[in-house]
């Protein structure tokens, strides 16, 4: 397998240092101006990125160890989007992004798209790449997916995408592409278009994606508006990177920690390879970069979200304050960091204005436009963002009508923002401060947690999250008013929820009854399970709380052994 990936890699490398020897900072190799794209006045072109799980500490402005100076870079030219919010998983932020409307509103509150759920984007919401097909531009999706698959209708070229490549489920092996939905549930999972793309087993993904990139670029003309959402799999496990990047890494004494970093170095330069296809093919000068992680890091895969509370899955400020900057030769005022308010329902709206599409939408979206505030520096319209409300996450058996004052009941999970204040309530999910795992620890305390001190345990905490960014200073007690007010926000948005849609696995899903790979299954017209509007109730099965947590250390500890170097 080695030699595998080796030689694989090769082939990648020599094709990726080709972009690599240029300048992204001068003209083209031929020594000619870059092309202005005068025939799209009003209408820049769009690239938007998306990282995975990548931590807030995890880029080199917020933290010198990590290497990523294209990144930097581009950050430091454009604006920094330092008060920027995310979703805490995978399904929620891509659903958000692409059609700029919070969970409850589209019935994906709880949980993820698990690749055997007769479940996607519901087919009634309008997404941004159709809006921007009604604009005049050609777009294309390349990367993972992540939001439905087993209908034909619910595949990106009939969501919107022109083109798409990449991958259906939320996780598979940076080169072979097999996923595992469980034992003995595993199957190929590389598409082009609405076919399996078997052809490209073997090349990395993160490359691969790059390359695709600019096959688009070079083979559209500049002249014509442009969309290309670039969803890399980087840096969400299995963690794998080419080894002379893991190399870049060996002080790290922490294994995960290492070839996490190595993955975010190699997709830094596969964004630098970007940008000089921007340039290189004539679209800089009249384009829109925008980066953006899809939730926080999980530490115990190698990412760090210090010196933020919490990690991926969780409200508190780790799984959910995000990694984002635009750069564009198209911003007023440049070189800036922003500390306006800016959630991922945003973009919708704001890179369909910017597109000069129309945003009349029946209910109205819940992202707001905010160009103007990216731009030129003005005051954003945000000045409040529902995190989420997941009525299938597990009550918090404390909780209660008495504690939400008769306003909202404690033992339901959500968390939502307003101004200076955060509010959660139920189980926000794990909230310990974690330090980056820079270095091997001591024997049984692998992560060095600084534990929080709340007492007994909680279903309600406020922070002032201006004053407190870390949320170290619960004062719900000094503020009852406050509390009262979110506790209304969260019924008053609570009232507006759709059903949550979440079905039970598809037999029929497994790729062993699919040629072996990761493809729709049902028919067309086949009634949904949850087409009744019906909330489907998660059963759980009673565990031994200390058994799984034995259980746990001794998988993590044969997995740190395993993955020494």
């Amino acid at each position: 397998m080695a030699v595998y990936t080796l030689t694989s890699f090769s082939l990648m490398s020599l094709l990726s240092f080709g972009y690599l020897s240029w300048d992204w900072m001068k003209p083209d190799s031929s020594g000619k101006k870059a092309a202005v794209a005068d025939g799209a006045a009003g209408k820049p072109h769009i690239i938007f990125i998306l990282a995975d799980d990548q931590g807030f500490h995890d880029i080199g402005y917020h933290n010198p160890e990590i290497r990523t100076p294209t990144m930097d870079r581009l950050a430091a030219e454009g604006v920094k989007l330092e008060n920027y919010y995310i979703q805490p998983i995978c399904t929620p932020s891509r659903s958000q992004l692409i059609t700029g409307r919070y969970q409850i509103h589209t019935g994906l509150q709880h949980s993820i798209i698990r690749p055997r759920q007769p479940n996607c984007l519901p087919l009634n919401q309008v997404t941004l790449p159709q809006k921007l097909q009604e604009a005049g531009y050609s777009t294309h999706m390349i990367g993972k997916w992540h939001l439905g698959f087993y209908k034909k209708d619910c595949l990106p070229t009939r969501r919107g995408f022109d083109t798409f490549f990449g991958t259906l489920t939320g996780s598979t092996d940076y080169y072979t592409y097999d996923n595992c939905d469980g034992p003995g549930v595993c199957g190929f999972d590389l598409h082009d278009g609405e076919n399996v793309a078997w052809e490209y087993s073997g090349k990395y993904s993160t490359f691969l994606y790059a390359q695709k990139v600019a096959k688009i670029l070079a083979s559209h003309s500049p002249k014509e508006p442009l969309f290309i959402y670039v969803a890399f799999q980087a840096v969400h496990t299995p963690l794998q990177s080419p080894k002379e990047y893991i190399y870049q890494y060996r002080s790290f004494g922490n294994v995960a920690r290492r070839k996490y970093a190595a993955m975010l170095t190699c997709m830094d330069e596969a964004i630098k390879n970007i940008t000089l296809a921007l340039r290189r093919y004539g679209y800089y000068d009249n384009s829109v970069l925008i980066y953006s992680t899809d939730n926080g890091a999980q530490p115990f895969s190698g990412g760090s979200n210090w010196p933020l509370r919490g990690r991926k899955g969780t409200y508190w400020e780790g799984g959910i304050r995000g990694v984002g900057f635009v750069h564009s030769p198209l911003i007023k005022k440049k070189r800036r960091v922003s500390r306006s308010l800016v959630h991922i329902t945003d973009w919708y709206p704001t890179l369909v204005s910017l597109a000069g599409g129309n945003l009349t939408e029946s209910p109205p979206l819940d992202g707001f436009d905010l160009w103007p505030t990216i731009s030129r520096g003005k005051k954003s319209p945000r000045k409040e963002i529902l995190h989420n409300i997941d009525p299938l996450h597990s009550p918090a058996k404390s909780g209660s009508w008495a504690e939400g004052r008769g306003i909202w009941n404690t033992a339901v999970q959500a968390a939502i923002r307003l101004g200076d204040w955060k509010l959660l309530t139920g189980d926000p999910g794990y909230s310990d401060w974690i330090p980056p795992q820079t270095y091997p620890s001591l024997p049984g305390t692998w992560w060095n947690l600084e534990r929080q001190r709340l007492g007994h345990r909680r279903t309600l905490w406020l922070f002032n999250i201006t004053a407190d960014p870390y949320e170290r200073e619960e004062v719900s007690a000094k503020h009852p008013a406050v509390v009262r007010k979110l506790l209304g926000r969260l019924a008053h948005y609570d009232k507006t929820a759709i059903p949550v849609r979440y079905p039970a696995d598809d037999p029929r899903a497994n790729p062993e009854f699919n040629g072996g790979a990761w493809v729709p299954w049902a028919s067309e017209d086949e009634e949904d399970q949850w087409a009744k509007g019906t909330v489907r109730e998660k059963t759980k099965k009673k565990s031994c709380k200390i058994c799984k947590l034995k259980s746990f250390f001794k998988k993590l500890n044969t997995r740190i052994m395993s993955n020494r170097i």
